[in-house]
């Protein structure tokens, strides 16, 4: 199918690294293009990918959690053996069922359970703060991606869902089976590759199910939640229901959260004068990180299947056809943020992103993402409000996946007049 557009490569480096000339194009020139090399329906305006997220009877989420290659026989095999399975129970279910583990989840992350949480954010982001300074004075340079971007979010989700004795498999475990299930399931890895991933999202499963398994725990924590919860019919979850909830929360939980802190902090320390202004003036902090939540997200697309023939800006689009929302086009879409490409502390509607999603799928995680956010940027600013990118000029290496952007790595360094 031709379009103005030609082909979009989802997976391109030049892409990935850069992805804002791409979007602005598909606004312009196609807001619904065709990708045949994926199959895909790109919608990137504003108003188009709005309507499609609440009209959830035409656009279904069933394809959400979809891997976006075939795996191989031997992966399959593999994943079988560890009896991997992810039944429709949040991101990818249209079914009744939904409304009920919605409730599970809000119960637990509502906006008064997120504000009882700061004083832990707090303790928690000091702590790995501890351990960044440690590692400045001991190398001369730290991984903001690591400690505090991967750390802070991981531990806070696991505290806050009660699921504490999943410390026991140690955060870099967590991490990099987090890491192998994303890039197994949006990423496009080769056969070796794949059968490496697929591996670490076995044993990640495994590990999930003997959390299932394990001792009663209260009605306040997530496992208890899922134990004392019924489905519509009246009957309690699977061992593979219950396991698909963790197996989505606790990658969805904190993988994003530190993926947009690693986005947040290279882009803060990279703006002269910024990082600093931080450190002096703590009030901007939330008004600009939302503005990167609305620019710069760490999700920058999901998915959506049609359930009949539908017309879109005035495509065709046949029944079963899967589309891909742009969210993060949508956060520059000029017909609805003026002067978009700025971070304007003073934007009116700033809040109006579809990062977190909106409507009956809008992330149960937004107003945790936030406060961990503003907590994490103050505190660091506070305590290194000399700190600087050690390779500002260069492009950060980042990983080629469907839904999720973030530098791998975010090296900062102490300023030369603070340095000993």
């Amino acid at each position: 199918m031709a379009t103005p557009m030609g082909t979009v490569d989802l997976f391109d480096q030049g892409y990935v690294s850069d992805p804002f000339p791409v979007w602005d194009a598909l606004r312009e020139d196609a807001p619904v293009h065709y990708e045949p090399d994926t199959g895909l329906w790109l919608v990137s305006r504003y108003d188009d990918v709005r309507a499609i997220l609440l009209d959830t009877d035409t656009f279904l989420p069933d394809n959400a959690m979809d891997a976006i290659g075939r795996f191989s026989i031997p992966t399959l095999r593999v994943l079988a053996k560890a009896r991997f399975a992810l039944p429709p129970t949040l991101a990818s279910n249209g079914g009744e069922s939904h409304a009920g583990y919605r409730r599970v989840m809000t119960r637990l992350l509502n906006a008064r359970a997120v504000a009882a949480s700061v004083p832990m954010i707090e303790r928690v982001t000091g702590e790995c703060l501890d351990l960044a300074e440690e590692r400045l004075a001991a190398d001369g340079v730290c991984d903001l991606a690591t400690t505090p971007a991967r750390d802070v979010p991981l531990l806070v989700l696991l505290r806050l869902l009660g699921l504490d004795q999943a410390l026991d498999a140690g955060l870099d475990t967590l991490a990099r089976w987090s890491d192998a299930s994303l890039e197994l399931f949006w990423g496009r890895p080769d056969a070796g590759r794949q059968l490496e991933l697929a591996g670490e999202a076995a044993d990640f499963y495994r590990w999930i199910r003997g959390l299932v398994a394990g001792p009663a725990a209260g009605e306040d924590t997530l496992l208890g939640a899922l134990a004392a919860h019924r489905l519509p019919g009246g009957g309690p979850l699977s061992a593979a229901q219950s396991a698909a909830v963790l197996y989505f929360m606790i990658i969805a939980g904190q993988a994003t959260t530190r993926q947009m802190m690693s986005l947040m902090y290279r882009r803060a320390l990279g703006e002269p004068g910024l990082w600093r202004r931080f450190a002096a003036e703590p009030a901007g902090v939330e008004p600009w990180a939302e503005e990167m939540l609305r620019r710069e997200p760490p999700i920058t697309t999901w998915r959506r299947v049609t359930a009949r023939p539908v017309t879109v800006r005035g495509v065709d689009i046949p029944a079963g056809a899967p589309l891909l929302l742009m969210l993060a086009s949508t956060g520059s879409d000029p017909d609805v943020f003026e002067n978009p490409e700025r971070l304007c502390l003073e934007r009116s509607n700033r809040r109006g992103h579809l990062s977190f999603g909106v409507g009956r799928h809008r992330c149960s995680g937004a107003e945790l993402a936030r406060a961990e956010a503003g907590v994490m940027l103050r505190m660091t600013a506070a305590r290194l409000p000399d700190l600087r990118l050690v390779d500002a000029a260069s492009a950060p290496a980042m990983p080629a996946l469907l839904s999720f952007r973030a530098p791998l790595r975010v090296l900062a360094e102490r300023g030369p007049a603070e340095r000993r």
